[in-house]
């Protein structure tokens, strides 16, 4: 059964792989910086823009066309600019709250936009949950390309977006712009949940950034094992979540998503017994 499943795989699997790449390492970055839902309210806001351009006439209603991707886009680097803006450590609002506002008013407007469209509950469905079962090799390529750039710029810049992640006071101390930096973060971070958000949906993007560093924290200190413990586990969690979905013809988003909390919950489990690795934080 498994053989005759794999090939109907192939795609979604590689998608998984490459969208696990990158929120995996985004995912230390937010877990560290304490703005958990960060993920979702960018995604949500995404959302909006996505559903908004869908119901201007001049656009065509096609959800898969540029038009709907930039307006998503525009709408996702705003919200990057208001989350960079406003700091925790140092604005009398917490940055939390704000985030959170943000994604009860965004999804408010969602709901309330596509009250006016024609296949209201679809539409809702597939911006929770998404398809990535029906992901295309094209759609594959492009991601790929995208989260390149991101993670080469992230790698030429890693030194700092860590240490404002870590240590913001210390960042602060010595000379950077936190808020010039804190926008580059949230608008390449916007850019790859805008992009995710198209194949994979708010709710399984958001467990792509979060339970995997969360799974790797129970075991390690280290930036490098805990990106390779969260890595592999995206890839585990994605292929077990693929397979139960088509095995027992369940909606696919929400099957992996389900599978993430099952595997979180057998990791938290097992860390009674297995040591956190000692290697000292880089």
């Amino acid at each position: 059964m498994i053989l005759e499943i794999l090939p109907l795989l192939v795609w979604p699997i590689v998608a998984s792989l490459v969208i696990a790449g990158i929120h995996a390492y985004l995912g230390l970055h937010v877990v560290e910086r304490g703005v958990i839902f960060v993920d979702l309210s960018l995604a949500q806001i995404a959302s909006l823009g996505a559903t908004l351009a869908l119901l201007v006439p001049s656009l065509g209603g096609d959800p898969h066309s540029p038009a709907v991707y930039w307006m998503s886009l525009g709408f996702t680097l705003i919200g990057a600019a208001i989350f960079s803006l406003i700091k925790g450590h140092e604005a009398r609002i917490p940055q939390e709250a704000i985030i959170g506002i943000s994604y009860a008013v965004a999804s408010a407007a969602v709901i309330v936009a596509m009250s006016k469209s024609t296949g209201e509950s679809e539409h809702l469905k597939d911006m929770l949950v998404g398809n990535i079962l029906s992901v295309q090799p094209d759609e594959i390529i492009k991601t790929g390309v995208l989260y390149v750039v991101i993670g080469v710029f992230h790698y030429v810049f890693w030194q700092r977006f860590l240490l404002i992640s870590t240590d913001p006071k210390a960042a602060a101390a010595r000379g950077m712009a936190i808020r010039f930096w804190d926008f580059l973060f949230y608008a390449s971070f916007g850019v790859v949940v805008t992009r995710s958000v198209a194949i994979a949906g708010v709710l399984l993007v958001f467990c792509y950034l979060i339970v995997p560093s969360v799974g790797a924290m129970l075991f390690a200190q280290s930036i490098g094992a805990r990106l390779a413990i969260g890595w592999v586990m995206g890839v585990i969690v994605s292929i077990l979540g693929m397979y139960f979905s088509v095995e027992f013809d369940l909606p696919t988003g929400a099957t992996i998503v389900c599978t993430f909390g099952a595997v979180l919950i057998a990791m938290a489990a097992a860390r009674v017994v297995i040591p956190r690795t000692k290697a000292q934080p880089v």
